[in-house]
């Protein structure tokens, strides 16, 4: 049984014409990172509240573990772990107090508060009051109080949003940790660089729908060009030559380049993640 089932999901906000998921289908299975990537209003956002249960009333189908998410009752939230792309904290109480309170919320075992803020680089500051924490503090912090109960399926929404490289790293190291230890996470972005990079499949939404579900790779590799470009020293400048993919190993031109210049790169002409969501969707990632 798939972790996340949704079949023909479809949901209308009270007073507006369109609706914001229009028959929606696809399954996300144990262990692995599930992508779920479009632009703002493409139904993104619609779409995994109804999954967490904080929006009802949807047509279709929308299952977790096999109920719907409605059906579970208080239990639900000790099996998930929610990260909104909008830190909600109580901003007058420590980093330290913040997670202690949350942990006191569940009924089962939960983590070590300050082993998780040592995780996400907030350990200096669990004694500072949270109000004076930066938007990438409190994400990282966000993130650690999904952690606390230890989730077996993690609602992701833009979980990178607003931190330094070096700690955007910290964080994704920490959901491949999650994944390589079975457990499954739902992953919301527009950023596509942090999907490429986690994900094991990714689904482009766009206007209520999924224009496309796939790898990563395959994504890419549907929309490259089959071409192979060398980047080579000619006297004191670089040059750059393109060849067939197709054949390469035949090609003389190709073969007589390699003997006779000093090769400083060799690069296919892979899409990326923007060009595919740009290509299937007909419109830029915004």
């Amino acid at each position: 049984m798939s972790v996340v089932e949704v079949n023909e999901l479809t949901f209308t906000y009270p007073k507006s014409a369109e609706p914001a998921v229009k028959g929606m289908s696809f399954t996300v299975e144990q262990g692995e990172v599930f992508g779920f990537l479009g632009a703002s209003g493409a139904g993104k956002s619609t779409t995994q509240k109804i999954l967490i249960g904080l929006l009802t009333g949807h047509g279709g189908k929308a299952a977790v573990w096999g109920r719907e998410p409605a059906s579970w009752g208080s239990d639900y939230y000790r099996r998930i772990g929610v990260s909104f792309e909008l830190p909600n904290h109580y901003h007058n109480l420590t980093a330290l107090e913040n997670l202690q309170f949350f942990a006191s919320l569940y009924g089962g075992p939960t983590e070590d508060p300050m082993v998780l803020l040592e995780r996400v680089d907030l350990a200096g500051h669990a004694d500072v009051r949270v109000g004076k924490y930066s938007k990438g503090m409190q994400m990282r912090l966000v993130f650690a109080r999904a952690l606390l109960h230890r989730p077996e399926l993690l609602f992701l929404d833009e979980p990178t949003s607003g931190m330094d490289p070096v700690n955007a790293r910290r964080i994704k190291d920490m959901i491949r940790e999650i994944r390589a230890a079975g457990r499954t996470v739902f992953l919301t972005t527009h950023d596509m660089a942090t999907a490429d990079q986690l994900c094991d499949r990714v689904a482009f939404v766009n206007e209520g729908r999924i224009s496309a579900l796939d790898t990563p790779a395959e994504h890419k590799l549907s929309r490259s060009h089959r071409v192979v470009r060398v980047t080579y020293r000619d006297g004191d400048s670089l040059a750059t030559k393109d060849f067939p993919l197709d054949g390469l190993a035949d090609d003389g031109a190709f073969r007589a380049l390699t003997r006779e210049h000093h090769i400083e790169a060799l690069h296919s002409q892979e899409a990326s993640l923007e060009d595919v969501f740009i290509d299937v969707t007909g419109r830029p990632l915004t």
